[in-house]
């Protein structure tokens, strides 16, 4: 199967668009969090004390009470948040130059920093490990959701723009 200049155009450009959408997002993110600190730091501790969850003794053990810990992962939130949005611009510049091999590589690296930090991060570890679906006031988890999924979206579209290799037969 050969691919069609077009079709390599479109893809090419959805890639790109969606790359530079995903650069946007988590870079205004970061800087969000950057230049309004509390506020997403009163998430983070409110999340990791799991002071708004059902308080359930076989699940309370694993809150984490220190503010140190907690200002220590919100920090570390930032930091990814910042340099996933340094890669997603680069593999955005890249599209726009059309350096399909690099941009598509650069991309993926972003993409899967952004699926690491909304999957595992909010969802997996937020959401089910610190039990932030329980609370009614610091959920996050339809956020990173519709975040985690537009990203594996744009993941896939970002592959497919791969060179195809023909069947030998």
């Amino acid at each position: 199967m050969t691919t069609t200049p077009t079709r390599n155009s479109s893809l090419r450009l959805a890639a790109g668009v969606l790359t530079g959408i995903l650069a946007l997002y988590i870079a205004l993110v970061a800087l969000g969090n950057i230049t309004d600190f509390g506020t997403n730091q009163q998430f983070v501790r409110h999340v990791l004390a799991m002071d708004t969850t059902f308080k359930d003794h076989d699940l309370m053990w694993r809150a984490v009470t220190s503010k140190g810990l907690q200002d220590t992962a919100y920090v570390l939130i930032i930091v990814w948040e910042t340099v996933a949005a340094l890669v997603l611009i680069g593999g955005t510049w890249f599209w726009a130059w059309r350096k399909d091999d690099l941009a598509r590589r650069i991309s993926t690296y972003g993409l899967l920093m952004l699926l690491l930090l909304f999957g595992a991060g909010f969802i997996a570890i937020g959401g089910e490990w610190f039990s932030m679906w329980q609370s009614k006031t610091w959920n996050g988890e339809e956020a990173a959701i519709r975040v985690f999924t537009l990203a594996g979206v744009a993941l896939i579209v970002n592959l497919m723009t791969g060179g195809r290799q023909e069947d030998a037969s």
